[in-house]
């Protein structure tokens, strides 16, 4: 029970991905909520069969580990080069709460996620990468726009999406990315 109480310290980590409707930023909880309910209803257009289960799993987890290491913003890379050794030594301390049986699975199953050689890790991250994706469009490129983010800077840190599903991807970047581009909401390369 413990485990489960600490946690309930993923709903106050802040992301930098607005809600649909702009009036707020999303936490880590409703992140990880989002992207399994998306498995759940997206996992045909994975590019290879996936345990939906086990994917829904590794994303309901793979964030935990920032209830100590803070969220790294995805275009933040300063903080990128400190992030895998903040996130291994919160998974230390979060997984190692557990039972030994429940620690070695959550602590697969993240180490999986991370390392992205899986079926189930591929489609993960690709929902990981879409549903800020899709957050951005919906409220016409509100973080982008502040954050000034280039589309260079988009498709770098998207450039293994279409390995988890190229159908969902060739969606984002067609209905997301570009009209987000026209609108001058991310900032084109020179």
């Amino acid at each position: 029970m413990a485990f489960c109480l600490e946690i309930d310290k993923e709903k106050f980590i802040g992301r930098q991905t607005y809600l649909s409707d702009g009036e707020r930023k999303e936490n880590d909880a409703e992140h990880a909520w989002h992207m399994a309910i998306m498995t759940l209803l997206l996992s045909e257009y994975a590019n290879e069969e996936i345990d939906v289960l086990k994917t829904m799993g590794m994303l309901l987890i793979h964030d935990l580990v920032e209830i100590d290491a803070g969220d790294t913003y995805a275009y933040d890379e300063e903080g990128k080069k400190t992030q895998h050794a903040r996130e291994t030594a919160a998974a230390d301390r979060l997984f190692g709460m557990l039972p030994e049986d429940q620690d070695s699975r959550l602590r697969s199953w993240w180490e999986e996620f991370e390392s992205g050689d899986t079926p189930e890790s591929r489609f993960a991250r690709a929902m990981d990468h879409i549903q800020p994706l899709m957050l951005n469009a919906a409220t016409h490129g509100k973080s982008w726009e502040e954050h000034g983010v280039h589309l260079s800077q988009i498709l770098n840190r998207n450039k293994e999406t279409s390995k988890g599903s190229s159908q969902l991807w060739d969606y984002a970047y067609e209905n997301f990315i570009l009209p987000n581009l026209a609108a001058g909401k991310i900032t084109p390369d020179e």
